[in-house]
């Protein structure tokens, strides 16, 4: 019977432990190893529609910093069988065609979920614990959304890569047309009519290789950060709007522009 009124009393400190483990954060990921590169710049386009000018300006004034690759690093809360991870997160991307995820969720500061997931030469995996989805093609078409709503943070591409373009919509709203194999796919882009600035994209996605429609999927920006008289997203959400609650709150320490990443990208791990 003391046996009995042990294992109990364990049974009952377990979610309380585990409890406490979600409060402690973990240490960040080590620096990104390789240096960034000088950004070049080209002149603001003319004939953006209105809202689009307006961002870019506030942003970054007339000249536009063109990016080729970026590394962006920093701490996340992921929201896993309704539960708040404390997580560390590396994006790395070639600005338009190929990306890398690489994820950590946390209890205790250790690593209890890894996650590696990319979209490279249009070819989608994502690698989970509990196994791999790979070349299914309604995640290709999440993770192509998932490239180009990332892009915010090296908005040049929506300026200089020949198959994007911006349609006007409203003094505060534009549409972003983006390429997914030979086809086009759309974000409704809306900007703060007080700032200037992009407040959200949403676009309908799939959520899995089984989902018979695609989702409202939005992605907004929280707070911007001025990095060397730029602005870039410093913290951002991502919801289904189904489930009413953001999934995912990301909060960047790091970002590494035109770095050589072309190994990189394919490789796994941070």
């Amino acid at each position: 019977m003391k046996t009995l009124w042990v294992l109990l009393g364990i049974a009952a400190a377990l979610p309380a432990l585990f409890w406490l483990g979600l409060q402690v954060k973990p240490v960040s990921l080590r620096p990104f190893p390789r240096e960034g590169a000088v950004l070049g710049t080209i002149p603001l386009p003319p004939d953006l529609p209105p809202p689009v000018d307006r961002y870019y300006r506030a942003a970054y004034g007339d000249e536009i910093p063109m990016i080729e690759s970026a590394v962006i690093s920093g701490r996340a809360q992921l929201r896993i069988a309704g539960i708040l991870f404390p997580s560390l997160f590396r994006f790395t991307h070639v600005a338009g065609h190929d990306y890398r995820h690489y994820i950590e969720s946390t209890v205790f500061g250790l690593p209890l979920i890894r996650v590696n997931e990319s979209y490279v030469d249009g070819r989608s995996r994502l690698e989970l614990p509990f196994g791999v989805t790979e070349g299914e093609p309604k995640v290709a078409q999440a993770a192509n959304l998932g490239l180009w709503a990332e892009s915010i943070w090296l908005p040049s591409v929506f300026l200089t890569d020949r198959r994007v373009r911006w349609e006007a919509d409203d003094e505060n709203t534009a549409r972003l047309i983006v390429p997914f194999d030979e086809q086009e796919e759309e974000f409704v882009v809306r900007f703060d009519p007080a700032t200037g600035l992009i407040r959200t994209l949403e676009s309908l996605r799939y959520k899995n290789e089984t989902s018979a429609e695609k989702t409202l999927w939005v992605n907004e920006v929280l707070a911007w950060d001025d990095r060397e008289g730029k602005l870039v997203p410093g913290e951002a959400s991502v919801t289904w709007i189904d489930e009413g609650v953001a999934w995912a709150v990301f909060t960047v320490d790091e970002i590494i522009y035109n770095a050589d990443v072309a190994d990189y990208v394919r490789e796994k791990g941070p």
